[in-house]
C-alpha cells in the first residue's frame, strides 16, 4: 500500500536529518564517537543544539539514524498491511520491499554507521538495545494483526525477522567489495532473501550420528592404532 507523497514540510525535515546523520558519521569516523562533541556536531552541519534536538534526542541516537529509518519504515509497513496466509512469509516480503524501498542512499549512510558500530563499543551496545525494542515493536504490530492472541510463537517470529536481518547484514557486508559509494541495495536484498530461506533447514538441522562407545572410545581407538 503506497501512502501520500510526503509535504515539503516533511521533506524538509528529512533532508536536514540526513544531514545531520551524514556530518555526524563523517565526523564520529574521521575523530572517533567520544571525541565528537554535540556542539562541534552542530557548528559543522550549520544547526543549532535547540534543531539538534527536535531530530534527535541524543549523541547515540544520530549515529544510529539509518537503523531507526529503516525500522520506522518496516513497522509503518506492518501496521499498514493485509495479513493472510503464512506470517513469517508476510514478515520477510514486509522486510525486502522496506530494504528495496529505501534506496542506495540510505544503504551508503548505513555502511558507514556500520562500520562505526563495529569499533565503538558505547554505539554496539546502544545498537543491541535498539534491536530489543524493534522485537517488541513488531511484537506489537502481530499482537494486534493476529486478534490479540499474543504467545511464545509471535515472540519467536519476531525476533527470527531480526536475526535474519543480522545474518543477511553482516554476510553482505562481508562479502560485498565494492566500494561503499557503489554498493546497491539488491544485493542487500539478495542475502536477505537467502537468510530468510535457510530459516527452515536451521530450525531442522539435526547432529549426525556418532559411534555408540562415544568419542572417548573413538580417541582411545585412534591412539591405539597409532601405537
Amino acid at each position: 500500500m503506497t501512502g501520500p507523497a510526503p509535504s515539503l514540510r516533511d521533506r524538509k525535515k528529512q533532508r536536514t536529518r540526513v544531514l545531520l546523520h551524514e556530518t555526524a558519521l563523517r565526523l564520529f569516523l574521521q575523530r572517533g564517537f567520544d571525541a565528537v562533541t554535540l556542539d562541534e556536531l552542530g557548528e559543522a552541519a550549520e544547526v543549532s543544539r535547540r534543531t539538534f534536538f527536535r531530530y534527535f534526542a541524543a549523541k547515540d541516537a544520530v549515529a544510529l539514524a539509518a537503523e531507526t529509518e529503516l525500522w520506522d519504515a518496516y513497522l509503518h509497513r506492518l501496521a499498514d498491511r493485509e495479513w493472510r496466509g503464512s506470517v513469517l512469509a508476510a514478515l520477510r516480503d514486509s522486510l525486502t520491499d522496506t530494504v528495496r524501498a529505501m534506496g542506495d542512499e540510505w544503504l551508503r549512510r548505513f555502511l558507514a554507521t556500520r562500520g562505526l558500530i563495529a569499533r565503538t563499543p558505547a554505539l554496539r551496545a546502544a545498537s543491541d538495545a535498539a534491536g530489543i525494542r524493534t522485537q517488541d515493536r513488531i511484537a506489537d504490530v502481530l499482537d494486534t494483526a493476529l486478534g490479540g492472541e499474543r504467545d511464545l510463537r509471535v515472540r519467536l517470529l519476531a525476533e527470527l525477522t531480526l536475526a535474519a536481518w543480522r545474518c543477511a547484514a553482516r554476510e553482505w557486508v562481508r562479502g560485498d567489495k565494492r566500494p561503499a559509494g557503489r554498493a546497491k541495495v539488491d544485493g542487500l536484498v539478495r542475502h536477505l532473501d537467502d537468510a530468510f530461506d535457510a530459516l527452515p533447514a536451521a530450525l531442522g538441522l539435526t547432529a549426525p550420528a556418532r559411534d555408540a562407545a562415544g568419542p572417548a572410545a573413538a580417541s582411545a581407538g585412534a591412539a591405539s592404532r597409532r601405537r
